[in-house]
Parts: structure tokens; sequence; C-alpha cells
């Protein structure tokens, strides 16, 4: 990433597009594993649009549907696009009964001011923003909402920074990554696309600790990015030393534990 115009390399893009698209292989483990997100979060990032009757909401790379059904359990009336194939029949399994439709962040099948607010749940680094933005801008109503979400492995804790090490977890999947610069980069990102469309870009933190097992914690990192773009012999020794690892931690070795993660949440309003 170019640090003074914020523009990617052809090499990062054609890195964010293939890694972005690794996830339909593992839909179902994806659905399964998958951590929610703080409800909190979610109600902090359409609250200026809370009050809306009826509230219409847009999940931009809705995925197999993990925001999707949490903005619909609040009232919402939710429209889930996703691009993968594969991840939008997970989805449609999952919540038959929510609008789902496929698109992109950069070509999004909607009507132009449609739309109250468009979230995004861990998928937003991999839009093209230079054309999402727009995209976003035309189906939303003046003063909507458009927010992003990801849940951050909280390494302050010594034995998450420990399983980081091990899988040389990038920097921007983690509490510390975002507070050193990660968030910052994203928000100054968001902001600088399209200025005269948005206001400025707030961010928020909420606690998100989930129940783990050993067995389930690994199902879950299985689904990231970074292992499923690895071939079958180095993913199993990488989850394999992950294994050893957490069997040794007092915290992980006695059957159920809390994985500590945390919703990090960008916010920004429709002029």
């Amino acid at each position: 990433m170019d640090e003074l115009t914020g523009t990617e390399s052809q090499e990062e893009r054609d890195a964010r597009v293939r890694r972005g698209s690794a996830f339909g292989a593992a839909a179902a483990a994806y659905a399964e594993h998958r951590p929610e997100y703080a409800d909190a979060a979610i109600r902090w990032a359409i609250e200026p649009v809370r009050l809306n009757e009826p509230l219409r909401v847009l999940d931009l790379g809705a995925g197999t549907g993990k925001l999707t059904a949490a903005l619909a359990r609040l009232g919402a009336e939710v429209t889930a696009v996703e691009p993968d194939p594969r991840m939008l029949a997970q989805l449609r399994a999952e919540l038959p009964s929510v609008r789902s439709v496929a698109g992109s962040a950069e070509q999004i099948p909607l009507p132009d001011a449609g739309v109250d607010a468009v979230v995004a749940g861990q998928a937003m680094h991999w839009f093209d923003l230079d054309r999402a933005i727009p995209e976003i801008a035309r189906v939303l109503r003046p003063g909507g909402v458009v927010a992003a979400l990801w849940n951050m492995d909280d390494d302050r804790v010594g034995w998450v920074a420990g399983l980081a090490e091990i899988r040389n977890r990038d920097t921007d999947a983690t509490l510390v990554g975002w507070r050193r610069g990660v968030g910052r980069t994203r928000q100054e990102r968001l902001a600088a696309v399209a200025p005269d469309l948005f206001g400025p870009v707030e961010a928020r933190e909420f606690a998100n600790g989930q129940p783990r097992t050993v067995d389930s914690l690994l199902a879950t990192m299985a689904t990231h990015s970074d292992l499923l773009a690895m071939d079958e012999p180095q993913r199993a020794a990488l989850l394999a030393r992950m294994r050893d690892f957490l069997h040794d931690q007092p915290e992980t070795s006695a059957g159920e534990f809390v994985m500590p993660l945390v919703t990090v949440a960008l916010r920004t309003r429709r002029k």
C-alpha cells in the first residue's frame, strides 16, 4: 500500500483478490465456526438510523450470513449481497427468509438511495474501495450509514499473542496491530476515498469473548484466508503446531475456555 496515496500495487491487489476468493471452499465450516459480532458493536454501527421505519440495511460481502442474521434479529429489513456462489448458497440455506442476491461491493445490484445503512462484517478489506465507495454512496439515502466490523484476536493476552506468533498472524487481524496503525490506516483510507460524499469516520471497540475448545478454535482458524491459501501439507503442519501449543497452555488445555476477541468498528454517514 502506498502510504502517500493509499492505493494498492498490482501485487497487493492480486493477493487481495486471491485470498478474498478462497472462502467458498470452506463455506460450511465458515458458517459453523466463525464467531458472532458483539451486539453492542452492531447497535453502534446502525445507531444513527436505528429509528427509521422500516430500517433497510444492506449487508455487503455477507458471506454465510453471520452479520445478516444479527441485523435481522434487531428488526432490520436486510438484503444480503455476496459475490461467491458457494458462500451465497450457504447463506440461503442458513437464512432462507432473508433476501439475498449475487453481487459485489463494486457492482451492487440495488437501486439508488434504497437503503438506510450499508454494513460489512469481516469484508471491507477485500473491497476495491475506489470503486466500492461510490457504489455504496449510490445505494445509500442521504444521512445513511456505512459501517465496517471486524473481529480481532486480543493479543494483549499472552497465550493469544503466542498463538499469533506461531502462525505468523498478520497484524491486521490482531487488536495490537489494529491499535498500532491498521485501524488508523483503514479509517484514513475510508475517509480519503470520497470526502465529498461522506462525513468523518468514527472508530470504536467492543469486547466479544467467545467460548471455544482447542478443536473449535482450530476449526475457526482453518477458515481464515491465510490458512485457506496454504497447500494441504503446510496447513496441516501449522494446525498441528498450534494444537500442541494450545494443549500446553494452562488457559486452554482443560476443556472449554474463552477466546478473547474484540469487535472493532468504523462508521461514517452519507452527506
